[in-house]
């Protein structure tokens, strides 16, 4: 039998989860980092790619469709790409193995000046680490949406930003989503300042 009590208590963690995050200043410093890492990428003409596993990669691909489609109200279409392509990442990993299917992509697509957000919510994905790996070889800046202590990607992103607390993938994901939204929302009222009545 379904427990509204059970609800309550879940629906209270991600509000804790969320005010842990919210309570640490860094975090803060953290996503507007990101953020004006994104409108400088855009700005100079630059791609904005995204990369996870499993429901990481279904926020990478929101990530993609926001820039590319509508958030708040119309305005250009601006570049973004999560590598999601069923037939390239199974052609990579058959021909070059799994851990390789997102550092490919990065080098085909990816240029000096792009951006690079890497989602994994233990911060040990190891395709996800080996996508960084190859983004810090072609001068691509690197954001990491991480959970669990951030694991080894913590040290090898240029703006980490881990969600503390949460020990389950589902409630670092939910803050992830925020994130994103929270970044392209900064963006998008800098750029596109009529989208928010100015």
């Amino acid at each position: 039998m379904i427990s509204s009590a059970h609800v309550r208590a879940s629906f209270d963690e991600a509000a804790q989860t969320l005010a842990a995050f919210l309570a640490d200043p860094q975090n803060l410093d953290a996503v507007t980092r990101f953020a004006a890492a994104a409108q400088a990428t855009l700005a100079r003409g630059g791609l904005l790619m995204s990369c996870g596993n499993g429901g990481s990669m279904c926020d990478a691909m929101h990530f993609a469709e926001e820039w590319t489609g509508r958030f708040r109200k119309d305005r250009s279409a601006l570049p973004a790409m999560a590598f999601s392509d069923p037939s390239q990442l199974t052609c990579i990993a058959n021909d070059f193995g799994y851990d390789e299917v997102f550092a490919r992509l990065v080098d085909a697509y990816g240029k000096s000046g792009d951006l690079l957000v890497a989602i994994s919510t233990s911060g040990n994905s190891p395709n996800v680490r080996k996508a960084v790996e190859m983004a810090q070889r072609k001068g691509i800046t690197t954001v990491g949406l991480l959970g669990k202590g951030g694991g080894e990607l913590r040290s090898l992103v240029d703006i980490p930003i881990v969600v503390p607390r949460a020990t389950t993938s589902d409630r670092i994901q939910e803050v992830h989503i925020k994130i994103l939204h929270i970044a392209i929302e900064a963006v998008e009222r800098a750029m596109f300042p009529g989208c928010y009545g100015a």
